[in-house]
């Protein structure tokens, strides 16, 4: 359940709790965004969805962080550990905001989050399905 916070004309700004996700304190709270007014139950259903990413998905979206990490970032003394499980890299990244937005297409939207190796990183989901992981994923 979306608890709007913010209802500006130009943009809809709420919180809910993600089963998955962590924030920067490591708590379940998350910012969800949406641009009209009229999106408000279509902003719920993208929440329901990243609340219950499937687990190959969740192992996609968890293995691009991975390699965006691998990289490097602004944060020069950081190393990546060795994971055990693929998922562990979110104990290094945390998530702030889901901009949702309405293709009609079916859900999209955008997780957006930071890396502990000082790098912007996120995700899309486009029409439920994940198509993309990285730094660029506005431009996705």
């Amino acid at each position: 359940m979306i608890q709007w916070r913010n209802q500006d004309d130009d943009m809809w700004e709420g919180i809910f709790q993600s089963r998955i996700l962590r924030n920067e304190a490591n708590q379940p709270e998350m910012f969800i965004c949406i641009q009209n007014p009229d999106d408000a139950n279509y902003a719920q259903r993208c929440a329901e969805h990243c609340n219950a990413l499937p687990d190959s998905m969740l192992d996609a979206i968890c293995m691009g962080i991975v390699k965006c990490a691998a990289q490097g970032g602004m944060v020069e003394d950081f190393e990546l550990p060795e994971l055990d499980n693929v998922r562990d890299i979110l104990q290094y990244c945390w998530f702030t905001t889901l901009y949702a937005g309405n293709s009609g297409n079916g859900i999209s939207y955008i997780a957006e989050g930071e890396g502990e190796w000082g790098e912007v990183i996120g995700f899309v989901i486009r029409n439920g399905e994940l198509v993309y992981v990285g730094t660029e994923y506005f431009e996705a």
